[in-house]
């Protein structure tokens, strides 16, 4: 990584930190019940457990794969958390975000061009994997849009 920065790159920073910024706002003044409500249907995620998620995916992807380095990550635990406030997550989500932030202004067109090697898709060059964080994390927050939707919906009655 050196000091002629992506266009595209600095593109995607911009869209995929604006997609969990939103996603992290979602959760601001919700109380420990709100945070872990789970909507009634099969393999559903409460917005905590989405947050969690989301956030691990994105560091994963730029701060471990794009360095092709082991991630300390455990997807499956991820749809287990749950948090009483959202306070200690969106302070994770400050920290996260600044070096995501730095990392991806910071890659080169021939960052994005090289290959690694990503834990459940195999070979892909450092653009798919940009792609496939500004998909998730998109994907992703609009579940949390629509998942807060519902949880106040429910628990307004």
């Amino acid at each position: 990584m050196s000091n002629n920065p992506s266009h595209e790159a600095a593109l995607f920073c911009r869209y995929i930190l604006s997609s969990l910024d939103r996603l992290l706002q979602c959760l601001e003044g919700l109380n420990k019940e709100q945070l872990n409500w789970r909507p009634p249907a099969p393999n559903t995620n409460s917005l905590y457990a989405l947050a969690v998620h989301t956030m691990a995916n994105a560091e994963e992807n730029i701060l471990y794969t794009l360095y092709d380095r082991p991630s300390p990550r455990n997807r499956e635990q991820e749809f287990l958390a749950q948090g009483v406030s959202a306070d200690a997550l969106i302070s994770q989500w400050q920290d996260l975000r600044e070096r995501l932030q730095d990392t991806l202004l910071d890659l080169t067109s021939e960052d994005l061009e090289r290959a690694h090697i990503h834990p459940r898709r195999d070979t892909i060059t450092g653009l798919d994997i940009l792609i496939v964080v500004a998909r998730h994390s998109a994907e992703h927050l609009g579940q949390v849009e629509l998942t807060r939707d519902l949880m106040l919906a429910v628990t307004a009655q």
